[in-house]
């Protein structure tokens, strides 16, 4: 990890020959927002001195208190490899504060940092290693984006087969020129669909690296003609994208989800922290899958998870328990989907399953067997539940939860669902084409 200090900062600026800096921070529904400044000041950046106009950033303030700064995280400067390389352009992720010299309760970092502060204190630090995918899209002679590809590659399939295995390389060479360590990149199981998978990190790295990886696989498809979307089902028929979440937590060196001595060689915090995921589960879900479209990737027979269970074995459930035990023990949430803003999602992760170890959930027995071959009964039997099955079940779920409001805080709280209802209102008063071609002609 990078420990730069302001004076290392201005010696890498002048060394690298950096004419321009971004000052990129996330708004509530995980889109990249930034503020361009040229090196002249970087001083002012360095001392927090960056002002920005807080209530043109959705979900953040009101126009009467807009003032906002922002203060970059030192360890985050990174030059962009794309660029010229002279005069080159560097970022810092940045926290965002409030004139009075607080933090903005509504930034979701600081909503992440604040429950990773709660880990801290119960001595434990999170680990998180997520599995991103996408599609790689062929571009319209507009230029914009469409759901078009020539390919027919499936998993693991290589080239010819696979048309965006140059483009693929690409992005994970620039990835590791920005200090990623990318553990495996391959095809997916659709057509068009990639998945680059880096090493795990502490929590907020791993948020912090994965706005910075669909900010690079954005960049680097562009430069091959194509279009990558993070959208979780661009097109039906086809298995839709995840981000499979993997997370432990360590204390005093060691990791806390391991037990020699345990059959499954999981401790008792590792099954406390499963049952408070599986326990608030129902109500993250709003924001771990945070589209109108998440919901039609979660459906049984495209691999995504549809049931509350957990296993050791097998990938149907919504928990699974991967190979590699004592340090690469660890837990794999596997509903999440890209569009999700990643410092929430880890902080809702986080928070449920540091509240199963508080209030010490014990979870249901795990379930070894393929649940999408069961029927009805026999999940009912089981006591297995369903994920939400729309964003406004979801929402239902998450606005009717005292444990979300404290984890996000009022202000995020309040202003997601406000937003987020808007969006569920607005698409259930589309009609489709699907509609018009089923009922315009006979009804």
């Amino acid at each position: 990890m990078k420990h730069y200090t302001k004076k290392d900062i201005l010696r890498l600026v002048e060394e690298e020959d950096v004419e321009f800096i971004r000052l990129q921070f996330t708004d509530m529904y995980g889109n990249l927002k930034n503020v361009a400044v040229t090196t002249s000041q970087l001083e002012k950046v360095l001392n927090n001195k960056c002002m920005f106009d807080g209530s043109a950033i959705e979900g953040f303030v009101r126009i009467e208190e807009s003032d906002m700064y922002l203060h970059p995280d030192l360890n985050t400067f990174e030059i962009f490899p794309w660029r010229p390389q002279q005069g080159k352009v560097a970022r810092f992720i940045c926290d965002v504060y409030r004139t009075d010299g607080t933090p903005f309760e509504g930034d979701p970092r600081y909503i992440l940092k604040r429950v990773l502060q709660e880990a801290k204190d119960l001595g434990y630090t999170f680990h998180v290693g997520p599995e991103c995918e996408f599609f790689l899209f062929d571009v319209g002679e507009n230029g914009l984006p469409t759901t078009k590809t020539r390919e027919k590659g499936g998993y693991f399939d290589v080239g010819p087969m696979d048309a965006g295995e140059n483009a693929r390389r690409e992005m994970v060479l620039t990835l590791e020129e920005m200090g990623f360590e990318v553990e495996a990149s391959h095809h997916e199981v659709a057509p068009a669909q990639h998945e680059i998978d880096f090493h795990y990190e502490d929590g907020l790295t791993t948020a912090d690296n994965i706005m910075t990886f669909k900010m690079a696989v954005r960049t680097v498809a562009r430069r091959h003609g194509m279009h990558a979307t993070f959208m979780p089902k661009p097109k039906s028929g086809v298995n839709g994208s995840g981000m499979h979440i993997n997370m432990s937590l360590e204390k005093d060196g060691e990791n806390s989800f391991y037990d020699p001595n345990d059959k499954l060689g999981l401790s008792e915090v590792a099954y406390q922290f499963i049952a408070g995921l599986m326990h608030h589960v129902p109500s993250m879900t709003a924001i771990t899958n945070p589209l109108v479209n998440s919901y039609k990737r979660l459906v049984p027979g495209y691999e995504a998870p549809v049931y509350i269970a957990w296993s050791s074995v097998n990938r149907s459930p919504l928990i699974r328990i991967p190979d590699g035990r004592e340090d690469s023990t660890r837990v794999e949430l596997r509903s999440p989907d890209p569009a999700t803003n990643p410092y929430l999602a880890l902080a809702v992760c986080l928070a449920a399953g540091l509240d199963g170890i508080k209030k010490k959930m014990t979870p249901p027995a795990h379930v070894d067997k393929n649940i999408f071959s069961m029927s009805e009964q026999d999940r009912l039997d089981l006591g297995i539940r369903n994920l939400p099955g729309s964003l406004g079940e979801a929402l239902e779920e998450f606005e009717n939860s005292e444990f979300m409001k404290e984890v996000l805080g009022s202000h995020a709280f309040y202003t997601y669902i406000k937003a987020k209802r808007a969006e569920w209102i607005q698409y259930r008063t589309q009609v489709s084409e699907w509609e018009i071609d089923q009922y315009l002609n006979r009804i």
